[in-house]
């Protein structure tokens, strides 16, 4: 284990380098064609096989051990975020408007990383691995098209075990976190569309407007949910958009809602759809309008594995020591594309500490802020982990 770490550092300059790279260059959604000729460029002189995906800019690379086994697959997500940049960084994001903001430089990079430490090892290694450069984690489904396309086949035989990592500032630099069970929410899209009829602002009673129809399906929603949903089995919906009318003396026809609908389980889930169509029509229905209601099915619920997560997290203590490795109270209610891996293979999500030491975690800009910066050190940890991960898996 000590070698393992001892690498993972050896090879941390590089690692940094090939993370600002990705980082000044960051593109959104399946089709990545920069980001990853950058990946194809870094893997080159590797003893690997290259399955180029078609649907998308994904890469499943495989190394072959020098001995015969089971097979593991690692994942690295590559894609980034269509958001300005903030954070002052002298490697900052070199396309107005897009920024990797989620960290998905950092796993890409460690992920290169573990497979130029693993290939240096080939011939000790008993079965394969597979490390899956993955684009569109960020509401596109790349997981998704990567299996469809084959992913599971890369290497002649369905993995037994697959393991990702997620950076995170919330987590001290070099902390290893993780829980069992449901670790991440389902996320799905819901769209209302409240029709009413037009008219002038100065005479409501001769229109219906639909505008405070919509602000009362908002209110109604959050109140059904503390009343129809169980505490011990949570679940979020929020709208994040109203949108109506043009000026200030028309009541328009239309208001129209968005908004996310997390759970952590299946049967929440169903009910979180029911409780918003059933309250969109109704009300809307009371005030003499019509709603509409469509959901749109996001990313199921991540669930790592109990016995994998258990491994996983023996691993990282052995690797790190104990004091070092963290369990992870609650879930979260973010969404993650891992969750189809998952859904097909034993596999694990472990979160990776990386909040600058300057910055107290919890409270620094985190994932997703156009502030956001990590602890590039951290980098190392995930390194050894991914590595050790996959030989712990196919020595069992």
């Amino acid at each position: 284990m000590a070698d393992l770490r001892a690498a993972a550092e050896e090879l941390l300059p590089e690692t940094v380098d090939l993370r600002r790279n990705l980082h000044r260059h960051p593109e959104i959604g399946n089709d990545i064609p920069i980001t990853r000729g950058i990946v194809l460029d870094a893997l080159e002189r590797l003893p690997l096989e290259l399955n180029l995906h078609e649907t998308t800019s994904g890469v499943a690379a495989v190394l072959r051990g020098g001995q015969p086994g089971e097979t593991v697959l690692l994942r690295g997500d590559m894609d980034a975020l269509a958001m300005p940049e903030e954070t002052g960084l002298d490697f900052a994001s070199e396309h107005d408007g897009f920024m990797h903001a989620c960290g998905h430089d950092l796993h890409t990079a460690m992920l290169v990383g573990a497979a130029k430490l693993l290939s240096s090892m080939q011939g000790d290694i008993a079965g394969n691995v597979v490390f899956m450069f993955q684009p569109g984690e960020e509401g596109h489904g790349g997981a998704k098209f990567m299996l469809e396309e084959g992913l599971l086949d890369s290497s002649g035989d369905t993995p037994t075990g697959a393991f990702a990592i997620h950076v995170t500032s919330w987590f001290a630099s070099g902390t290893v976190n993780l829980r069992p069970g449901p670790a991440m929410a389902s996320s799905d899209e819901v769209r209302v569309s409240v029709k009413g009829r037009g008219g002038h602002a100065s005479s409501p009673f001769a229109a219906v407007d639909p505008i405070p129809i919509a602000a009362e399906i908002v209110m109604a929603v959050e109140t059904a949910i503390t009343r129809r949903i169980n505490v011990f089995d949570p679940g979020v919906i929020t709208f994040g958009s109203l949108q109506a009318g043009t000026t200030n003396n028309v009541i328009p026809e239309e208001a129209r809602l968005m908004g996310t609908i997390r759970a952590f389980s299946e049967e929440t889930r169903a009910e979180l759809h029911a409780i918003v169509e059933r309250i969109a029509t109704n009300v809307a229905a009371a005030h003499t309008a019509q709603a509409t209601c469509e959901i749109r099915p996001g990313y199921p619920v991540g669930i790592n594995d109990p016995d994998f997560t258990a491994f996983v997290t023996e691993a990282a203590g052995d690797l790190f020591g104990e004091e070092r490795v963290a369990p992870v109270e609650s879930p979260m209610m973010g969404a993650e594309d891992w969750s189809y891996v998952m859904n097909d293979v034993p596999g694990a999500m472990a979160f990776l500490g990386a909040c600058p030491p300057d910055l107290i975690p919890g409270e620094a800009p985190m994932n997703h802020s156009n502030r956001v910066v990590f602890d590039e050190e951290a980098m190392a940890t995930g390194v050894a982990l991914y590595a050790g991960v996959a030989l712990r898996h196919l020595s069992r």
